[in-house]
């Protein structure tokens, strides 16, 4: 039996985002970056609540959703399991990339920007950088 993948949920509940929609963002980023692959068993809705005190049906809702879109499989008694990734190719080479931008992250922290400045302030080059991208 696959051990259950280490993902760990973090909620922000003044995100104004969905928290089930935060699980599935979560999800999603950890099998972009290789934390998750295909056979790794998410966490039960019961680890996940007492991890992060919220509904076990916001958790199912999250774990529907990731199985509407083909990511994961529910199993009749053993979990959820990942059935594919959304890593590239490129993403197994990332590590020079994430040295340089962990680097970048401290200088901003350094400059007294907080997270959420960073966040805009990432958000905003990465917009312009790939603008136009989605219509290809």
């Amino acid at each position: 039996m696959a051990e259950s993948a280490a993902v760990e949920f973090r909620i922000d509940r003044r995100s104004g985002v969905a928290t089930y929609l935060q699980i599935v963002q979560q999800t999603k980023q950890a099998l972009r970056l290789g934390l998750l692959e295909p056979g790794d068993r998410l966490p039960t809705a019961r680890e996940v609540v007492e991890a992060t005190a919220i509904n076990p049906n916001t958790v199912l809702k999250a774990y529907r959703e990731l199985e509407r879109e083909g990511l994961v499989e529910a199993r009749r008694g053993l979990g959820t399991f990942v059935t594919r990734s959304l890593g590239s190719a490129a993403a197994a080479d990332d590590a020079p990339l994430r040295a340089e931008l962990a680097a970048w992250a401290r200088r901003a922290r350094d400059a007294g920007l907080d997270r959420d400045d960073v966040s805009a302030l990432f958000t905003a080059v990465l917009d312009s950088t790939f603008e136009g991208d989605q219509d290809r």
